[in-house]
């Protein structure tokens, strides 16, 4: 029921989501508001820290990939892509332009299957009126399966590169363990080139959603490649003019701990909080994404730059026309390499990373010792960079929707979350338990 005008303004209010559904991982929202104003909102994740920085100290360097893929099961090629970077950044090596291009062709199918799921299965029922992806399956059965399909296609590419769809087996340290059969990686063309309509008419569905009115005012934060939009390589950049090398994130990047969750909260030390993830990827690149996303993006109304986070599934779907925009330039022009990987020694030294995850930028750093020991690791996953943003954001709602019923503002809330995409267990892989005895 809607409470009286102005009532709200002459009590205490809170407002409690106890689990947060279609999000990756266990957290909650928590809102309060004291005459009529939010003082504080909060974006909970209690999912129990699993500590991955702690669990690999004292391995190899060569198994880093291995051990950061298992933070995530729908994102472990950006683990593993930016420990392989961080590491080849510390040995001192590079990796041959061929299988460069194949680690490239592998995140394409990272993105084209995290996307799908999360356009077709996690996001898009918040736009249609349905409480999940199997409710609006049997008015929708079409799109659906178009989104089952693209995801079907990205875990295809994924399990050919990797070894398998989900924790890959065939990436190593310098670059892969064994290398796809060309004729495997022909047959896979005339899929892509489906998938790669089916994502155009994705972004036509999508965007013909009404969308909620919201702008953030907040820094954006990607990857930039002179040439490329950003996946695998680039610099970390910002719209308020950060432009650094991932050995220079640190400098400029903080966390802190929040006695409420059990994700560190990253924000640029000179200016505060920030946003990474397909909203800044596309304010920082969108005019290297290929052609046909570009045209795709334009013919949606995106501009050249969006500040909206629920149109982000707008950004997503551009971004899964781009994949495979980029498997198909990838497979047109694919020659086998000389060699699956480059040779590595380890060497005593530090290694900087940083990829595009699905979610946004991804930042490791790793100190190895001259046996190849990594003495310490640090890893900035996506959600931990967003939360502050988010919170924010929540913050914003709630002030403008006060009004609404309880169960509508509570909807309203989880629409927020849920349009940023948060990965909660890569977010809660740290936690800093001091106790104060008398």
């Amino acid at each position: 029921m809607a409470e009286r005008p102005g009532r709200s303004d002459r009590r205490t209010r809170t407002i409690r989501i106890d689990g947060l559904a279609r999000v990756e991982g266990h957290g909650s929202v928590y809102v309060r508001v004291e005459g009529g104003r939010v003082v504080e909102a909060q974006l909970r994740l209690f999912e129990p820290p699993r500590l991955f920085e702690a669990l690999l100290r004292g391995r190899d360097f060569s198994e880093a990939p291995d051990i950061t893929a298992r933070i995530c099961g729908i994102c472990p090629v950006a683990y593993q892509m930016s420990a392989c970077r961080a590491m080849e950044d510390a040995c001192g090596v590079s990796v041959d332009e061929p299988v460069r291009e194949l680690r490239r062709l592998l995140y394409c199918g990272e993105w084209i299957e995290s996307h799908a799921l999360h356009i077709y299965l996690l996001h898009a029922p918040d736009f249609l009126g349905y409480e999940d992806g199997i409710a609006m399956a049997r008015q929708h059965p079409d799109a659906v399966r178009r989104g089952l399909d693209l995801k079907k296609l990205g875990n295809e590419i994924v399990t050919l590169l990797g070894g398998r769809e989900i924790h890959p087996v065939n990436v190593r340290v310098g670059g892969f363990f064994h290398l796809p059969a060309p004729d495997a990686l022909a047959a896979l063309g005339e899929r892509v080139l489906r998938a790669r309509d089916a994502a155009l008419d994705t972004v036509r569905w999508v965007a013909a959603f009404e969308v909620p009115d919201a702008e953030l005012d907040c820094e954006l934060v990607a990857l930039r490649h002179p040439d490329r939009y950003p996946m695998y390589e680039g610099r970390p950049a910002s719209t308020a003019g950060l432009d650094i090398e991932p050995s220079e994130f640190e400098a400029h990047v903080t966390e802190d701990q929040a006695d409420y969750t059990h994700a560190l909260q990253a924000r640029i030390a000179e200016r505060g909080a920030y946003l990474t993830g397909p909203l800044a990827r596309y304010a920082l690149n969108a005019e290297r994404l290929s052609p046909v996303a570009l045209e795709a993006a334009r013919e949606a109304r995106l501009g050249p730059e969006c500040r909206n986070p629920h149109r982000s599934i707008v950004v997503r779907a551009v971004e899964v026309v781009h994949a495979c925009e980029e498997a198909l330039r990838i497979l047109a022009s694919y020659e086998p390499p000389a060699r699956p990987a480059v040779s590595v020694e380890p060497r005593e030294a530090m290694g900087y990373g940083c990829t595009e995850a699905p979610r946004g930028l991804l930042y490791h750093r790793y100190d190895l010792g001259k046996d190849g020991a990594i003495r310490a690791a640090r890893i900035i996953p996506p959600t931990s960079q967003n939360q502050r943003v988010i919170e924010e954001d929540l913050r914003a709602t709630v002030q403008r929707s006060l009004a609404l019923p309880r169960a509508e503002l509570e909807h309203a809330c989880e629409r927020v979350v849920r349009s940023y995409d948060p990965c909660i267990s890569c977010a809660t892989h740290f936690l800093r338990l001091e106790i104060d005895e008398p």
